[in-house]
């Protein structure tokens, strides 16, 4: 069966078999707008709701619940109009409520086809909240059904609270199941509502009914309030369940639900079964919902987070570039990702050596070893630096020579609105310590009239600074490596330094500290030359 083409329940081979399709359904658009402070407007659940559809290919998506506004039914009404186009209009699916046809009528007249009706599943809940008998409840469910087939409504069965009703009192699970088997119900659906359940316990329950119930087709809608969403779908799918309900980024009350990109791969490479889903989209939905829903992931959630598939131990990157040593299964490039190999204190050898090769850049090993040695210096500054700031280390590092007759031992900078920015620095020149402090017209200003209070003690002047340009590798980012390029006027000519770091203030310092210890050499130069010419005459 292709992994395009969702299955029909008639098509689905029994639980034991190998490689079963199981369907899978997202409720991002429903449930997961059920999370605190989530609300999609219409165009963006349209826009969800095509990126599912066409290009994650999820077998269903369940996208609002009936009678709640008009701009609900306006955006599902968009989705089915979209869907008809495409003849996907049946995987398309809306909460709606025991009462009387009243959500059926909603939903017929948005276009649907497909109500997911929501009975209940415990009897804790039928009598506490409808303070009604099973065989009253279970009457009040047949009329809604008859109403929904009679307008040409296919149904589904949400059993709310079915956890804690099979937990607490199957008998009253088991019945209502039995007086509604013949209702012509595509699915009938098991919720964890409020996440209670271990993987044990799911696959027991799913076991039991599906042994007691073989005709019919059961879901699992767990929630993730244990942190066991995803444990409890493979569960629920290894026994045998027909679908699985889940949504994007976890996103629903409380804890949230399963997420979709872990359910898939969970799916395919844990249990060996097929799914409908295009792995190399799973990123790009992940991020349209972040953006829509203002609900950042974490940098580190499995499949989808910035920071999975980066190595930031050097061993790691020098294991990969050895042999692949630390791949898995879920290579970047299954989900249209890159690996990245992080820059900073951790990094090593290797580490640079995968960031060169995807810049295609050549350093000899003397250089790489002079460049690797920056990168450490900077990751005590910066928790990390990116492949975009590493043409500026390496121009900085190629363009230095190895001159030590200045050394910046210690600076702080201050700047306060509407007062001077103030400088103490701390400086070796040659074999003498100074220290010295300055004011002036911004903190890059400040230490420039502290240092040349020292350097005038040694009968030097600083330069007069003719251009000076700052900028950060493209991107925007705000936490971006900066760096300062200054020109200054000397007597030899123009002299052109840089500097790069986290600081916009330090990275021009670093490229006066540079200019500085050039001008001395070439100082020191001269006089050798002097000495020498004068003790040859």
């Amino acid at each position: 069966m292709s992994p395009a083409t969702p299955a029909t329940p008639d098509e689905i081979p029994a639980a034991s078999a190998p490689g079963r399709y199981v369907y899978v359904m997202d409720t991002t658009l429903r449930d997961g707008e059920q999370t605190q402070g989530v609300s999609f407007s219409p165009d963006e659940k349209v826009n969800i709701a095509k990126v599912l559809l066409e290009l994650v290919r999820v077998d269903r998506i369940e996208v609002a619940s009936a009678r709640v506004s008009s701009g609900e039914a306006h955006a599902v009404a968009q989705i089915i109009a979209w869907a008809e186009e495409r003849d996907l209009a049946r995987r398309v699916e809306v909460l709606g409520f025991v009462d009387g046809g009243r959500s059926v009528d909603w939903i017929r007249s948005a276009g649907g086809h497909v109500i997911n009706l929501l009975a209940k599943g415990s009897e804790k809940h039928c009598r506490g909240q409808l303070g009604k008998s099973l065989d009253q409840h279970a009457a009040d469910v047949r009329n809604t059904i008859a109403i929904a087939r009679d307008r040409g409504l296919a149904v589904n069965l949400y059993l709310e609270d079915w956890s804690n009703g099979y937990r607490d009192n199957p008998a009253y699970v088991f019945g209502l199941v039995e007086r509604l088997a013949d209702c012509g119900i595509g699915h009938f659906m098991l919720p964890d509502t409020l996440g209670v359940m271990t993987p044990e316990r799911v696959f027991d329950a799913f076991t039991d009914m599906l042994g007691r119930f073989p005709g019919i087709n059961l879901d699992f809608h767990p929630h993730n309030d244990y942190g066991l969403a995803t444990a409890n779908v493979l569960a629920a799918a290894r026994a045998g369940a027909a679908a699985v309900h889940c949504t994007v980024n976890c996103l629903g009350e409380r804890a949230g639900n399963a997420s979709l990109a872990e359910v898939a791969v969970n799916l395919r490479d844990q249990l060996g079964l097929q799914i409908g889903i295009d792995e190399t989209h799973l990123a790009r939905i992940s991020e349209l919902v972040e953006y829509f829903s203002g609900k950042r992931i974490a940098d580190n959630a499995p499949i989808i987070g910035a920071d999975v598939f980066t190595q930031t131990a050097g061993i790691h990157a020098d294991g990969d570039r050895k042999g692949s040593l630390y791949h898995t299964r879920l290579s970047p490039e299954r989900f249209a990702r890159r690996r990245k190999y992080a820059l900073g204190k951790l990094a090593g050898k290797a580490s640079l050596a995968k960031n060169l090769e995807r810049l295609d850049i050549t350093l000899s090993e003397e250089n790489q070893a002079k460049v690797l040695k920056r990168i450490v210096e900077l990751g005590d500054s910066k928790k990390t630096i990116t492949i975009e700031d590493l043409p500026f280390i390496i121009a900085e590092v190629l363009e230095s020579k190895d001159y030590n007759h200045a050394e910046l031992l210690a600076c702080s900078v201050s700047s306060t609105l509407d007062l001077e920015s103030t400088a103490s620095i701390k400086i070796r020149i040659v074999d003498e310590v100074h220290m010295a402090a300055g004011s002036g017209n911004g903190g890059f200003d400040a230490f420039n009239n502290a240092l040349a209070k020292i350097v005038k003690k040694r009968g030097l002047i600083l330069p007069t600074l003719l251009d000076y340009e700052v900028r950060i590798p493209k991107g925007g980012r705000t936490d971006a490596l900066t760096e300062c390029s200054i020109t200054w006027a000397t007597e030899q000519g123009e002299l052109r330094t840089r500097g790069v770091h986290a600081n916009q203030v330090f990275a021009a310092i670093g490229a006066t500290v540079r200019m500085l210890n050039i001008v001395m050499h070439r100082a020191l130069t001269e006089k050798r030359g002097a000495e020498t010419a004068s003790s040859a005459a």
